[in-house]
């Protein structure tokens, strides 16, 4: 019996990682020991093929995709799926995305991020530890490493944004180049998204915390340049998160795009049924092109 019980959680296991790096050239263990903290989830991770939904995120790992070596830029872009903290969005918001980057010469590497169960520290070591490894290996991978940008859709945009404001200049640098937010958590205060707050900082949160993971406060010179994609009429996340982070850029003189659409809701990411789908990914490619990402 308990042999039976092995084998078939191995095939689960085996069958999580096809499904969701099917594609990748190459999908990589982001720490080499354990991470520096657990995130206390013991269930197995769970990907929903027809969702393309990823819960019990606890193994982080980077999934790879080259651009072709005709049209590559050298340009690499970290990939942060969202999901309000509680998953990821693995397909429409990391696989696509990855896929279209590719087409423009651009590297796409997901992060498969760990969930924070309230340790808040976790998604934002995962992705310092992105940046790490990618810069380290850029020789390898036919990166530049003064060409690593961040993206990050909704939570996942939380993310890049914390890692485009809280980073090390010592060692390897874990500094995006520049970051590409799509509908994006920024704020802990008055306008966040109550969910992603409560799975990254818990109930009762403190002052401290919620001024630390404000990205709109945390701006400064140094923070890089930055693209915002959003809906008006988001009631999931407020367009209040993107204004408050742009107006801090600029405040500070960092170059900083945004583009607010008349409609379409929270969580498009490359959904082609999003009405604005094909005139957001030309305005980006421009931006890319203009910061010679492209």
């Amino acid at each position: 019996m308990l042999k039976s019980k092995r084998i078939f959680v191995f095939g689960g296991i085996l069958s999580l990682f096809l499904s969701v790096s099917v594609s990748a050239q190459k999908v990589v263990k982001l720490w080499e020991g354990n991470p520096p903290t657990v995130n206390g989830i013991t269930e197995p991770e769970k990907y929903d093929k027809g969702s393309g939904w990823l819960t019990n995120v606890s193994v982080p790992e980077l999934h790879i995709y080259l651009p072709d070596g005709a049209n590559k830029t050298g340009a690499a872009v970290v990939i942060c799926p969202g999901g309000g903290y509680a998953g990821l969005a693995f397909d429409h918001e990391g696989v696509q995305f990855a896929q279209w980057l590719n087409k423009q010469g651009i590297a796409g590497i997901i992060l498969k991020y760990r969930m924070p169960n309230k340790h808040k520290e976790i998604p934002l070591d995962d992705a310092w530890q992105a940046m790490r490894y990618v810069r380290s290996h850029a020789a390898e991978l036919g990166i530049k490493s003064d060409k690593i940008g961040i993206a990050g859709f909704s939570a996942g945009g939380h993310l890049a944004a914390t890692a485009s404001t809280h980073f090390a200049t010592s060692g390897v640098s874990t500094r995006p180049d520049f970051s590409i937010l799509f509908y994006p958590v920024i704020t802990m205060q008055v306008a966040t998204h109550g969910g992603s707050k409560y799975n990254l900082l818990g109930e009762n949160t403190s002052q401290a915390d919620t001024y630390t993971f404000s990205n709109e406060k945390q701006v400064n010179v140094n923070t890089p340049p930055a693209i915002l994609l959003l809906s008006d009429d988001d009631d999931s996340v407020q367009p209040a998160n993107s204004i408050g982070y742009y107006d801090a850029l600029k405040m500070n003189n960092i170059a900083a795009t945004m583009y607010i659409f008349p409609e379409g809701g929270h969580g498009w990411g490359m959904r082609e049924n999003f009405k604005y789908h094909t005139q957001m990914l030309t305005l980006l490619q421009m931006w890319l092109k203009d910061i010679q990402a492209k």
